[in-house]
């Protein structure tokens, strides 16, 4: 299938399924959507009884699909920035502190942590893994994923400051992430490679802070381009080509596309910019632009993770191990949170238990998937796609429906 057919039709089955959904299930969409792309998969698997055609047909077509480019490469600048757009520049400020730590200190010890067990865990199960492979799950299933995480909390009607902890630790934690992922997947790749601790700080910090920085050039030059006019068409037109064009400017710069694009989107969405760059009209039209975008990405991004499964490996023993990892995963994330939470509680207004919400709403998605689908089979892509898999489809469906009960437990303690 070309290209065109393919967008086609994962957007028929994206619009198909949200239409199903909110009629009848009404479940959070991007639940909603991955639960059905998920029956809709184990349906064509059951096909096979009668004739492989479609099974067959479906394997091919979802086989055609590179989840990590389109994700990576295309739909995250757009996701980030939107995300980042609706994001009160305020409110991140205030809670600037526990911020970054969660985003940096908190995915640091979460990597070391997640890494190190799984590492001893897998080789107690006779399934061989490095150590350097172990550290690589540990980074790409580390950062919580800002695209399960905005919707859902939303919905969830969480405390605005406990919301802006973990929708800002989450839009940044992924920037960082994907960082420390592809510092330790060039060591993985090059092993024989004489790479000094020196030459991976120097890496590490220019990918960190050149993004912080191209983010700041990109977000200043698309406000002066939009103070200077008031034409909406061309202001929309604008803060796309910016997101377009940004993003690949930080990859053949070798910046962080991701953190780029958060920062554009605060600086281009705060108050105070808004109001000087944008006519009420304007802003009304840019806001729409990317909330429609972000639901439509999203919807295809979700229905996408669901079809996964039909090409995916599930061996028994990687199927136990992908169960075992996800309370290690949620222990080490609460580990890790708790060092910041403790520094930071007696300056700062924490609500009761924030580490716990926070390590039950901090929700995998499909960036750990990408990364994960990125390795190469001499990293033990397979073992480590299916773990992967296994603990995001349990962070998305189990804690993303509880979240809401676990606010209202916390609540009433």
């Amino acid at each position: 299938m070309s290209i065109f057919q393919i967008i086609t039709l994962l957007i028929v089955i994206s619009a198909l399924f949200s239409y199903i959904n909110v009629r009848f299930f009404k479940l959070p969409t991007t639940i909603g959507l991955m639960i059905m792309a998920m029956i809709f998969t184990l349906g064509i698997s059951i096909s096979v009884l009668f004739t492989d055609v479609l099974f067959n047909n479906a394997v091919n077509i979802i086989g055609s699909i590179d989840f990590k480019e389109v994700l990576l490469d295309v739909m995250l600048s757009f996701l980030l920035f939107a995300g980042a757009l609706h994001t009160k520049l305020p409110d991140i400020k205030a809670q600037r502190g526990p911020i970054l730590m969660f985003a940096t200190f908190g995915v640091l010890v979460s990597t070391f942590l997640i890494g190190t067990i799984a590492y001893y865990l897998l080789n107690a199960m006779s399934l061989p893994i490095s150590y350097l492979q172990a550290l690589l799950f540990g980074a790409l299933i580390s950062p919580t994923d800002p695209i399960a995480v905005l919707g859902i909390l939303k919905q969830a009607g969480a405390p605005k400051r406990l919301e802006t902890k973990i929708v800002g630790e989450s839009l940044f934690n992924d920037g960082v992430g994907v960082v420390i992922f592809l510092t330790l997947f060039q060591l993985a790749a090059s092993p024989d490679a004489d790479i000094s601790v020196s030459h991976i700080t120097l890496l590490f910090v220019e990918e960190v802070g050149g993004g912080i920085l191209l983010g700041l050039g990109l977000g200043y030059v698309t406000y002066w381009m939009m103070k200077s006019i008031d034409n909406y068409e061309t202001e929309v037109m604008i803060t796309l080509a910016m997101v377009m064009g940004g993003y690949l400017l930080a990859s053949s710069l070798h910046f962080s596309g991701p953190l780029a694009m958060v920062i554009a989107g605060l600086f281009i969405g705060n108050d105070t910019r808004r109001q000087s760059s944008m006519s009420e009209r304007t802003e009304r039209y840019v806001d729409k632009f990317w909330e429609l975008l972000d639901v439509l990405l999203n919807a295809v991004l979700f229905v996408l993770i669901g079809l996964e499964v039909l090409i995916l490996s599930f061996e028994g023993n990687y199927i136990l191990a992908g169960l075992i990892l996800i309370p290690v995963a949620l222990i080490c994330r609460y580990i890790a949170l708790s060092g910041p939470i403790q520094i930071f509680k007696n300056k700062m207004d924490f609500v009761p238990k924030t580490g716990l919400i926070m390590t039950w709403g901090g929700l995998r998605g499909g960036i750990s998937i990408a990364l994960a689908l990125s390795l190469t089979d001499e990293m033990n892509r397979e073992l480590i796609v299916a773990i992967t898999y296994i603990i995001v489809v349990f962070s998305i469906i189990v804690q993303g429906l509880t979240v809401e009960k676990v606010l209202k437990w916390v609540k009433g303690v």
